[in-house]
């Protein structure tokens, strides 16, 4: 696919954030003013303020000399910067690949993307439209590279496409800043009187980077296409992606739920033809006022069953809020698996670990709700209680080791053991009485004990002995006391309860 760039130039960039904020501004010469050496100066203004004789860098004092009605608005840190990204992922909605131009500029790549508007012209003339709409003064140049459309934007006449390798006729005229120089180079060609392109792009090479460095030749071979030059766009465009624009803004949770359908279907007849399926999705809802309302989903097994998929996401579409309309949905899948066919038992109704019915229900649940958590334990390979299970990480996680059957085992394990005052008659006897939070507990019955290790390999301390009790009320629980019966006889913990 050949590629295509668009640069677009946003002139006034802070003043167009009070333009579209403030309403009243627009007929009124206004300045941006910072303090420099404890002098307010000019820092960015509007047109009007322009055609009167103000420019930036101009002292307030002389500004309103020029203009005594001029109205001064105190700059606000990092709003331009603010303002700049929120337009590139409002521009998303023109193609995914979108790149900030600090510090007043966006590229995009448009590659494959104009002609969903009628072709290059119709889109460039929609997205000007639009920006003028809103409130903002934009420029913009479309071009076979990422300089040429820049130089284009900044320095050419008006809004402009440069046609199919037609750069090098279009840029000869410009003048060198076009080429995005250093200071210093811009200098040094202005004192030889080189005050176009043309005039010193035919230059040998040689002379070329001796005089003014190789970094002219760098940008002048970016802008001519000779030299790559690539956009870090500012969210990364995933391989499984679907997009869905609108003829309509949509503002009902079904037009919503139609188009997720749409866009599911298609993400996963991508997946399944590939022999994946998604374990993460995220639905970004880009609104007409240029907000985007995203919600996720997870699941437990990489799945590509498109109305599974749908049911999670239905259950947040209430968390969305379209305002005025959404008019551009894009679903993607954050996360990809293998997704390996289950072979259904056709007499056997039993349902386990590998059943369909049982992942669905569980990422229902916890789609519901965002602080249900559900996990699956897996025996893990030692003997230390607390390290002899482990959270598995996905519902198909292959077990490398066995549950220990040999000894009794609590239904519920405490995180951490909780402190006990036990009444014990002599050394390895069983406890007759213990306190817990306050209550006594006499024991009936009592088996142990069962000495465990610590794992010395990995973190030193004492053994354990471990006594499974059970008191007057048939409660049973798995008591232990840290190191050997003697002058440390209090040492006893609370590690878990039997059902």
């Amino acid at each position: 696919m050949k590629k295509r760039f668009a640069s677009l130039w946003f002139r006034y960039l802070k003043t167009d954030w009070f333009t579209v904020c403030k309403p009243h501004l627009q007929d009124i010469p206004f300045v941006l003013s910072i303090a420099v050496q404890g002098k307010l100066i000019v820092s960015a203004h509007n047109l009007l303020a322009e055609q009167a004789g103000v420019y930036s860098g101009m002292a307030i004092a002389d500004a309103r000399a020029f203009i005594p009605s001029l109205k001064i608005i105190h700059e606000q840190a990092g709003l331009s910067d603010k303002l700049l990204h929120f337009i590139a992922g409002w521009c998303i909605r023109y193609t995914p690949q979108v790149s900030i131009d600090e510090p007043d500029g966006i590229i995009l790549d448009i590659s494959g993307c104009a002609h969903l508007w009628g072709g290059e012209f119709a889109y460039l003339t929609h997205i000007a439209s639009t920006f003028k709409y809103h409130g903002y003064t934009v420029r913009i140049g479309i071009a076979d590279t990422i300089g040429a459309a820049w130089a284009i934007a900044h320095f050419g006449s008006d809004d402009s496409i440069i046609k199919e390798q037609g750069q090098l006729e279009a840029l000869l005229p410009l003048h060198p800043a076009a080429l995005r120089l250093e200071d210093i180079q811009l200098k040094r060609l202005q004192a030889l009187g080189l005050q176009s392109i043309g005039s010193f792009a035919h230059m040998p090479r040689a002379v070329l980077r001796r005089r003014f460095g190789a970094s002219l030749l760098l940008r002048l071979d970016q802008a001519m296409g000779l030299e790559d030059e690539f956009i870090i766009p500012i969210k990364s465009i995933l391989p499984y992606e679907e997009h869905l624009p609108c003829l309509e803004p949509i503002c009902t949770p079904n037009g919503i739920a139609l188009a997720l359908e749409d866009l599911i279907n298609k993400l996963c007849k991508r997946l399944s033809g590939e022999g994946k399926g998604l374990r993460a999705a995220e639905l970004d809802c880009h609104r007409v006022d240029g907000k985007i309302e995203t919600i996720t989903i997870e699941t437990s097994r990489a799945t590509a069953q498109g109305n599974h998929i749908l049911q999670l996401f239905e259950i947040k579409i209430p968390q969305i809020e379209p305002a005025l309309g959404i008019e551009l949905f894009t679903l993607g899948a954050s996360k990809v698996e293998a997704a390996d066919p289950v072979q259904e038992n056709l007499w056997d109704n039993r349902i386990g670990l590998k059943s369909p019915l049982v992942t669905e229900l569980l990422d229902r649940l916890k789609s519901r709700d965002s602080s249900c958590e559900i996990l699956r334990y897996v025996p893990s390979a030692h003997y230390w209680p607390e390290r002899s299970m482990k959270i598995a990480a996905s519902m198909d996680e292959v077990v490398t080791a066995e549950w220990q059957t040999e000894r009794p085992r609590p239904t519920r394990l405490l995180k951490v053991p909780e402190r006990i005052i036990v009444t014990a008659p002599i050394p390895d006897y069983p406890p007759l009485l213990f306190r817990y939070k306050g209550d006594t507990y006499n024991i009936r019955k009592a088996d142990g004990p069962e000495r465990i290790e610590r794992e010395w390999w990995i973190d030193p301390g004492e053994h354990r002995d471990y006594y499974a009790v059970e008191d007057l009320q048939g409660r049973r629980f798995w008591l232990y006391r840290s190191g050997h019966y003697g002058g440390q006889a209090d040492e006893w913990f609370l590690h878990g309860f039997f059902a």
